[in-house]
């Protein structure tokens, strides 16, 4: 067996490569497009998510989405929104003093609290308020249970 000098250096530089590996995984253009110019920063809605004792309530903020550009998934117990923000015209951008306001497709999924029933699931929009609503399974659903005290 050689005996190799320990160079501290060398055990640095192979941690700093491996932080690296798993910042640029981290932070990929899959999970991040809008970092990458790949989106024009509509990254995804706000939500609220909240209970109505039989079921489960979620309303996204969709400000300047079309309704039939709007995809609702419900899948293994997860909630996926997918849109799309498009723009309306064409401006040459040396015509512009401000551009500010944010185009492109957005994907926001999130794990539901309870188990719901996929096919009973409704959803409203109005005023740019996705507002969707998602039926609990009975077992999912609160009891309550009266017990007796004795002495």
């Amino acid at each position: 067996m050689a005996i190799m000098r320990w160079l501290p250096g060398r055990e640095l530089d192979r941690f700093r490569r491996e932080i690296d590996r798993m910042f640029d995984e981290f932070f990929s253009e899959e999970r991040f497009p809008a970092l990458f110019g790949t989106q024009e920063g509509f990254v995804f809605p706000a939500l609220d998510v909240y209970d109505e004792d039989d079921k489960i309530i979620v309303k996204a903020e969709l400000p300047g989405v079309s309704k039939d550009d709007i995809e609702i998934v419900v899948r293994d117990n997860e909630l996926t929104i997918k849109g799309e923000k498009k723009k309306e015209e064409e401006v040459k951008e040396e015509n512009y003093y401000y551009s500010e306001r944010s185009f492109g497709k957005f994907v926001r999924t999130i794990r539901l609290p309870v188990e719901i029933k996929a096919d009973e699931v409704k959803a409203r929009f109005k005023n740019g308020i996705l507002e969707i609503e998602l039926p609990k399974v009975e077992e999912a659903r609160p009891k309550e249970i009266k017990v007796q005290v004795e002495e």
